[in-house]
This record gives structure tokens, sequence and C-alpha cells, in this order.
């Protein structure tokens, strides 16, 4: 077979960080990734790592990832499937690689009996919605995503210390 996927190793981890970091520039903010092959690689070696990442290989050359973690829907009761990142290099792409990558995340969602799975994907990347829209995902138009980072996030949370 010409596709093969994989789970993560730590060993995996530059490879990781290298298709990181191709993302980040295609979605300009090439300087926005701070995580390090390092942490990656620690991170996949513990117990409990914070994160799991599918590997595709084509032909035996590596092709993209999807990373992605569990949370929780308080409403469904149980657990969900977060797609952090899907990525597939450029010179991959066309031949089916993202959906096996989806179609492995659904699979792993539906043996551990999550209630969902979940993604984002930025406005301008009409390729991508129109792949996951092809896939029978919707848009959830009512919700918005919000985030508190590096300042922000320190000073709420000093907000609550005395």
């Amino acid at each position: 077979m010409v596709l093969s996927l994989r789970p993560a190793t730590p060993s995996d981890a530059a490879l990781i960080h290298g298709f990181i970091v191709d993302l980040a520039v295609y979605e300009k903010e090439p300087d926005a990734v701070e995580v390090t092959p390092e942490i990656l690689a620690r991170q996949l070696a513990e117990v409990h790592p914070p994160f799991a990442c599918e590997i595709a290989h084509w032909a035996g050359e590596p092709a993209g990832i999807a990373l992605y973690f569990f949370n929780y829907s308080t409403w469904r009761g149980g657990q969900g499937l977060h797609l952090e990142d899907l990525y597939v290099d450029p010179g991959f792409r066309g031949k089916g690689i993202g959906k096996a990558l989806l179609v492995r995340l659904a699979q792993i969602a539906s043996d551990r009996q999550c209630a969902r799975m979940e993604w984002t994907v930025l406005t301008w990347n009409q390729p991508a919605i129109d792949f996951y829209e092809s896939l029978g995902a919707e848009m959830l138009d009512e919700w918005r995503s919000y985030r508190l980072a590096d300042d922000a996030l320190k000073k709420v949370a000093a907000s609550g210390r005395g």
C-alpha cells in the first residue's frame, strides 16, 4: 500500500515539529511556533501525554500529521476529540491523505466512544472549509472562539491572587 498511518512516538518529535512549522508558515504565522522538538519528545514520552498524533507516510515518505487531544462535553456527558492540527505537505496533497487522517481520527473517536470530534479552521482557508464540508462536517456559526494568552492570561491569573 502506498499510504500508511501510524501513531507518533517520542522519536518522531523533530518530524512533527517540522510539520508544525510548515503549518505555521501556511497560516501566515511563521514566527508563532514556540514549541521545540525536545518539548514534543518529552511530552510524547509522558505516561499521559497531553496530545497524540497520527503520522501519514506516502510510499515511505513522511507526508502529513493529525495532532489531537481529548476534551469533555458536559452536555453530551462524554469525551470529545479535538483536532488541533491537520497538515499535509503540499507535495502530497490531492492523494487522499488528509481524508485518511480524518477517517483515522474518527475511528479513534468512535473506538473511545467520543460524543464528537471538533476543530477550528481559519476563515480565509476556503480549500480546507470545502474539504471539511465535503465530509459532512458542519460549521458552527453561532459559536465564537476566545483565547487568553501571554500577558492577558497572566493578568487574569494575577487578579485572583491576593
